[in-house]
């Protein structure tokens, strides 16, 4: 079966490179410094009239630790009503609490505001103290899937970790592999793992933009 390549886009540029592409999808957000935030609701207007491929939207406050405010988490709600309201495909989000577990209530809120749309757990995820334990949780709170490169920033050192989690739960959550994925490496998780789910900037090393070449050489490896 044909894997899934997801791009994650920081700016309107990029974002039109890869629905240019034969990227599956991508995932709309702002500021790459910050890991990503929730983007300009216009520019995601102007793409979803242009474009046909599935746009998800990334709903995230300018804060650190994948924590927010109680006045953060209002304007996370009323952002992801705006943008479902403007033909959002899903959304990708993930709050934690101060001692770095899923805030399932907050979590569990959102998802409830985005029905019947899928919502993916951002890499959040990785920052938990227990991966299995929290891939368990976000399937109870029905996530349709979660951002991880298995604990690690090198997605190459996690590759037990990530085959593990692959056959436990594939059946039940999509598994999207990151971690710096690009062409040199996306076969060797793909086979080594088990994975059909990728998501990845397609920025190529010393540039700032997605490539569309990169995205090419990714999905003919899939």
């Amino acid at each position: 079966m044909k894997g899934i390549l997801e791009i994650i886009c920081f700016e309107i540029t990029s974002a039109e490179t890869a629905l240019h592409s034969v990227a599956d999808r991508i995932v709309f957000a702002a500021e790459r410094s910050w890991g990503g935030i929730t983007p300009n609701i216009d520019e995601f207007r102007y793409l979803k009239n242009k474009y046909t491929k599935p746009i998800y939207v990334q709903i995230s406050p300018q804060s650190e630790a994948f924590l927010c405010s109680d006045a953060e988490f209002h304007q996370m709600k009323s952002d992801l009503l705006d943008f479902k309201k403007s033909g959002a495909d899903g959304f990708v989000f993930g709050i934690l609490n101060r001692g770095n577990q899923i805030d399932s209530e907050r979590n569990q809120e959102l998802i409830a505001l985005t029905k019947p749309l899928p919502c993916t757990f951002s890499n959040a995820a990785d920052h938990t103290p227990d991966l299995k334990e929290t891939v368990e949780q976000l399937v109870r709170l029905g996530f349709h899937g979660v951002i991880t490169s298995g604990g690690r920033k090198d997605v190459r050192k996690s590759k037990a970790e990530l085959k593990d989690l692959i056959e436990l739960y594939s059946h039940r959550i999509n598994i999207l592999i990151n971690g710096n994925i690009s062409s040199e490496i996306i076969a060797e998780i793909k086979n080594e793992t088990g994975a059909r789910f990728f998501h990845s900037t397609a920025v190529p090393p010393y540039e700032s933009y997605v490539n569309e070449d990169e995205i090419k050489k990714m999905k003919m490896q899939l």
